[in-house]
Parts: C-alpha cells; structure tokens; sequence
C-alpha cells in the first residue's frame, strides 16, 4: 500500500498538513510494510527538505499512489480517478459549493474518506482539528477584546512559530473583571478552555455564575442542557436532544443577561433552537459584547455572526438594532471574532495532533482488515456510488436538494 502525502491547493493557501516529518517517521517504522512519499509544496509549513531528511522520497508527481492524504478540498481538476482520497470535502451538510466536488468524485470512481466521517462507533469524531480552532479561537477572541478597549495589544497568532509562543503572550496581559460564557463540551470547547485556564481565570458554577458578580475575571462553561430546554417543561436528555431537538427551545438568555464575553464552542445539528435570536439581541438587558464564535454557521444560533471573518480580517461589529454590520468598536456594537479556518494559525501545533490522531486510528485500519470498521463508518463513495450510510445525499447529488 503507497501513501502519498498531498499538496494543498486550495485558496486561500493552507500551510497544514496531516503529517510532520517527524510523525511520518514513526508512521514507516510501525508499518514497513507501508511506502509513503510526499509531494513536493512551496506551501506546506514544513519544508520538503525536513521529509527528505527522514528518506522520504518528494516528488512532484504521486499518480502512482494508491491513497491519497490532504487537508483541505482538493480542486476537480487536480483529482485523479481510481484513487482513495482523505480530505475535509465539506459535503456531509449538503454544502451546495461542493455538490460539483462529490459528483466528480462519483465520476471518478474515487473512494473519499472525509476527516469528518472518521468516527467511533458512537459516532463521535476520531480525529480532527478542534482544540486548535478553540486555541486560536479564544486567543482572538481577548486580542479583539484588547484592541477595542485599548487595554492590550495581542500580535496575531500567525506572526508566532507555535502554541508556546501564544502562551507566552497571553502571560503579558491582564483580563479586566469580565464574565465570561463558554459553550460546549468537545474538543474546541477544551480547546478554548485551555486558554483560559492558562490565563488562570477563575470557573465558576452556572448557579453562581447567574447570580453574582465578581471582583474578578470568572468563566462558566455550558452544555446543551443548560442553554436548551424542553417545551413541555419537562427534565430535558442530552441524548435525546442530539437525536431530536425539535422539542426543545433556547434558555440562553439568562445567560446573555450575565455575560460580557461568549465563546461558541459548542456543536450546533439540523433542528436545534438558536441560542439567541436578532430580536434577542435587541433586548436592553442582553450583555454580550464580544463574541468569538468558533462553531461559525451563518445566520444560525449565534445571530450576531452574519457572515465568516478572514485571517487579515478577523473582527467586525454586529449592530443589533440596525441588524447591520459595522466598525468592530463601533459603540454599541457586538464585537465578533469569526474565523472560519482557525487552524490555519497555528499550522505547526494543528498538523503535529491532526497527525497523531491520523496515525492512531487510520493507518493502523489498512493493515489489520480494519478490524473496528473505522475505514467502513468513513467511506463516503465507492464503485461510482455513495456507501449506504451516506445515500441521503443523493438528492444533494442529484441537485434535488
């Protein structure tokens, strides 16, 4: 089996990769009966010379690969029939930007393991790029905070070498006595908690947290069940929720009405209530100025994000009375963080865990007959066809949905 490391072409450029040179490394020597080569990139944040070190082999042509192994969507025309491909296609929620992206891929004859659909049983991801998202999203989200309120000034995450380095800033500036609200309990979440544990800021209970104010700087850390409710009244299941949360409506606003500074890490399904709404925002008593909103959907649960920010551009101002953009620190407005490539901040520290992961759970699969199914639950396409688990986008392929 031929592995071939694959060049990232889409733009804007994306410096991440699956693997380092170093993980690449121990990838051959746990499997030697695997062959990995490395197509050559002016782009990738390490340089061609560190594979070439370890004795890969770079080259600019990896046709004769047998899986191919990216980041990002890969452009069509860079697609190469008859292939197993991994990458995020951005197609499992029917994106209509990409439903040109999976028709190919059928046309092909491709096998697509989308990063997203590398699951457990449980259907919780294997692997991914979470905690960076949350990392560089919380990060973002106190320089806006320092920028608007001329209190300090935080360099942008892609002008540091690693996580190390962003820590290292952090520990120069004070956080002013502010409440802060974090949603969620995956990966960005922890991600973002990280931060501000390192900042060593004081959590507190959801109890206390609606009750008091503080002489200092506190956070509290939400799940589902304490921003959503049921209709009828009744004790709500997490569980249930995620299965169907068409009977549940937002219990967000107390919240709001409390907290200066929310960070969205949490996972929003079809169906859910939004957290707040434009017209909440437009209630006197909503406090929320500062939004730093990792999970980024458009026009979804968090209202204040009207549409993704850029890297160079990463904050502007959400009027809630005009429903309309403005300046960042605009008075009145609420300020928001909503990159939608966090990760690509921070490429080194991203690349080094997504490819811990990677060689954790999928490598493994190719050469014990994938004995916990993990390449089976992926699989996207197969013989020209979608997989059973993923008909439902037919429609979506079709251009019915």
């Amino acid at each position: 089996m031929k592995f071939a490391i694959i060049k990232e072409r889409k733009s804007p450029p994306d410096r991440r990769v699956v693997f380092s040179p170093e993980r690449l490394a121990e990838a051959q020597l746990d499997f030697p009966e695997a062959q990995f080569i490395v197509e050559s990139s002016d782009i990738r944040i390490f340089p061609d010379s560190a594979y070439e070190e370890f004795g890969f082999k770079v080259a600019d042509d990896v046709s004769d690969a047998d899986v191919m192994i990216g980041v990002k969507e890969v452009p069509i025309n860079h697609l190469i029939p008859n292939k197993k491909y991994f990458f995020f296609s951005h197609t499992i929620k029917k994106q209509p930007y990409n439903r040109d992206l999976l028709k190919a891929i059928l046309e092909k004859n491709i096998e697509l393991y989308d990063h997203e659909t590398i699951v457990r049983k449980n259907n919780m991801r294997l692997i991914g790029f979470g905690r960076y998202a949350g990392l560089v999203g919380a990060y973002n989200g106190f320089r806006a905070l320092g920028l608007r309120d001329d209190l300090f000034d935080l360099p942008k995450v892609e002008t540091l070498a690693d996580l190390k380095e962003v820590k290292q800033e952090l520990d120069k500036i004070t956080i002013p006595n502010i409440k802060i609200l974090l949603s969620g309990t995956g990966k960005v979440a922890n991600g973002a908690k990280e931060i501000l544990d390192h900042l060593e800021i004081k959590e507190v209970s959801d109890a206390l947290y609606l009750t008091s104010e503080f002489s200092e700087p506190v956070y509290c850390r939400v799940d589902v069940m304490e921003y959503a409710k049921r209709m009828d009244g009744k004790v709500g299941n997490r569980v249930e929720f995620y299965k169907d949360p068409k009977g549940y409506q937002s219990n967000f606003m107390p919240y709001a009405k409390e907290t200066d500074y929310f960070i969205a890490g949490h996972f929003y399904g079809n169906n859910a209530p939004f957290l707040f709404t434009r017209e909440d925002a437009k209630d006197p008593a909503f406090r929320i100025n500062l939004v730093a909103d990792i999970s980024c959907d458009i026009d979804g649960p968090v209202a204040s994000t009207i549409r993704p920010s850029t890297i160079a551009k990463p904050f502007y101002g959400y009027d809630p009375h005009t429903e309309k953009e403005v300046a960042f620190n605009a008075k009145g407005a609420i300020t928001v963080m909503a990159v939608d490539n966090l990760p690509c901040e921070l490429p080194k520290d991203a690349s080094e865990g997504f490819g811990e992961s990677f060689l954790e759970h999928v490598i493994p699969a190719f050469f014990n007959d994938d004995k916990s199914e993990v390449l089976k639950r992926a699989k996207m396409t197969e013989n020209g066809r979608l997989t059973l688990s993923f008909s439902y986008l037919q429609d979506y392929v079709n251009g019915l949905d």
